[in-house]
């Protein structure tokens, strides 16, 4: 039996889930800004005594890679870090739209997703990255990626092959309601990132022995975090 801590908070929502076994147990979440930094901890702590799960009976922490948010990862990853070394557990990392295509496949099983010809669709999790520009993959709906993480700049042409392919073309997270307009023939619903993403996923990670080197470990940005100097006149 594995206990994992799942930790997701790669874009404006922090959430924080126990999993036993790949199921969830338990789970907090915000969507209020970007506060992940107070509210991880105390998501954590609620969760345990929620649970009655005392730290040391966990099997590992989980933690979504990315691509998402810098500062959301760092916070994410930096805590997920010190509890392994504290409690001498092992670190798991599980792709952040990965974890977004499981919470989708998981809202459809539920019936919450209606998609025409589910069976055959595209699944296109997409996580914002500021102005028209994304970070995007491709799943099959067994949760198979058919395509690698890009960061792409949407317009009118983008996805053009999967979008004229015949299949559902379904787009969600955080950057795809301003791409909906955008990509005609794609159907948008709405899924949020979420730490029972990770769930089953990380536990497949640890039962494969994939684990990560908790003193080397840094998030999956995809691209550099670039610092910008404002264009306001501070001082006279």
């Amino acid at each position: 039996m594995s206990l994992i801590l799942c930790i997701e908070t790669g874009t404006d929502i922090c959430s924080v889930g126990i999993a036993r076994d790949g199921e969830l147990l338990s789970l907090r979440e915000s969507d209020e800004g970007r506060d992940h930094a107070r509210k991880v901890a105390v998501f954590v702590d609620e969760l345990l005594r929620e649970t009655d799960i005392a730290p040391e009976r966990l099997d590992a922490v989980a933690v979504g890679k990315g691509p998402g948010s810098y500062t959301g990862l760092r916070i994410g990853t930096s805590f997920a870090k010190g509890l392994c070394y504290g409690l001498d557990k092992p670190l798991v990392a599980v792709g952040s739209l990965d974890a977004l295509a499981e919470v989708a496949r998981e809202d459809y099983r539920a019936g919450i997703l209606d998609v025409d010809d589910w069976d055959r669709a595209l699944l296109c999790p997409m996580v914002d990255a500021r102005r028209m520009e994304v970070y995007a993959q491709l799943f099959d709906t067994e949760g198979r990626p058919q395509g690698d993480v890009a960061a792409v700049v949407v317009d009118s042409e983008s996805f053009g092959d999967e979008r004229r392919s015949g299949r559902p073309f379904v787009i969600f997270g955080s950057g795809a309601r301003k791409c909906a307009e955008v990509l005609p023939g794609a159907t948008f619903v709405e899924v949020t990132p979420s730490a029972r993403g990770l769930a089953r996923l990380a536990e497949e990670a640890l039962r494969a022995g994939r684990t990560e080197d908790v003193a080397y470990f840094e998030p999956f940005y995809l691209k550099d975090f670039v610092v910008t100097t404002s264009k306001k006149k501070l001082f006279g």
